[in-house]
């Protein structure tokens, strides 16, 4: 077998069309045109290696295995989470080198074997809902965007978890404890929530799901167009297809979640009830498509509204108030 180095037969090439370019004339023209390409196989000898297909198909193994493990389990992994991220992204890429690809796979794989060796945590029950919490309860208005106490008929968590931006007495603070502990949210950073920033409707179907257990899809079939199978967020949404939460060809993931949106998926999870009373929020028509689902959360007293009369149905929801309004809907 020869020993062909590309990089070195370009270099002794350029030596000799070099000389050639310098004569001039239709010789020299060809020489620098010749000389143009070989100067282009020459740098072919530094570029990184690409990775062989076996060692990207063992990273995809490894990646479908990590998702598996996230979903399967109640508490969050946030090194593992961010490695699922790093993996897909790179994989998504069409420079693989082996160098990148190694790395990742490690990591990969040393998370993996960490987090399968791990106890899972017991979640705790949540309360009875009392007597006297019916569906039909009023409901008093509110200036804040959402209930400053919560729902009585959730417990008050008994860990505690810290954040820098989550102080006792915000109307979220027993929300996100409860959400951390239960593993249907986890911190943007190790010492932050960032309770005040807006929640993705891929993020929202998300938690949703998190919070009715991270059921498994009957059926991996994807009828929407802008969501990769790869996507973080697939099997949320498929379930939520299967359970008729959402519909359609497209879903927009990355767009902001309205405040109506959200009163609609948590109505459809509860099976769409019905409802006696429309909504009393002057900003929500009688006839829009959201009008019963808010008046349902509104009797469920799982928000009472932006101020006296308003609801503000186009108003994006936080990640505070996706999950307070989650820890009050959960029975």
């Amino acid at each position: 077998m020869f020993n062909f180095d590309a990089g070195k037969l370009a270099k002794d090439a350029i030596q000799g069309l070099e000389k050639a370019e310098k004569l001039g004339g239709s010789a020299g023209d060809v020489a620098k045109s010749v000389l143009q390409g070989v100067k282009t196989v020459e740098n072919l000898a530094d570029l990184p290696e690409k990775a062989p297909e076996q060692v990207i198909a063992i990273l995809r193994k490894l990646l479908e295995e990590a998702k598996q493990l996230v979903n399967s389990r109640p508490n969050k992994n946030a090194a593992l989470d961010a490695c699922i991220q790093k993996a897909q992204t790179l994989l998504e890429s069409g420079d693989i080198s082996a160098d990148a690809v190694t790395k990742v796979t490690a990591e990969l794989s040393a998370l993996i074997k960490g987090a399968s060796s791990e106890q899972p945590a017991a979640s705790e029950p949540a309360a009875p809902k009392p007597a006297a919490a019916t569906a039909s309860a009023p409901v008093s208005a509110a200036s804040a965007p959402v209930r400053t106490t919560p729902a009585p008929h959730v417990e008050t968590p008994k860990k505690t978890v810290q954040f820098s931006d989550v102080q006792p007495g915000a109307y979220y603070y027993d929300a996100v404890q409860w959400a951390v502990q239960e593993g249907i949210a986890s911190g943007t950073t190790e010492t932050t929530f960032s309770p005040d920033q807006n929640c993705t409707r891929a993020q929202t179907i998300t938690l949703l799901w998190r919070a009715n257990g991270s059921i498994a899809p009957k059926s991996k079939n994807n009828p929407f167009t802008d969501v990769k199978e790869t996507a973080y967020y697939c099997d949320a949404l498929l379930w939520a297809a299967e359970q008729g939460i959402v519909s359609g060809t497209a879903f927009h993931p990355d767009d902001a979640t309205t405040r109506s949106q959200f009163a609609v998926f948590l109505y459809k999870n509860a099976g769409s009830p019905a409802v006696a009373d429309s909504s009393a929020f002057t900003d929500v028509p009688k006839d829009a498509a959201y009008s019963q689902a808010v008046a349902w959360v509104a009797q469920q007293g799982i928000t009472s509204g932006t101020g006296e009369n308003t609801f503000s149905p186009d108003g994006v929801c936080t990640r505070g108030q996706v999950v307070t309004f989650l820890y009050r809907a959960k029975k």
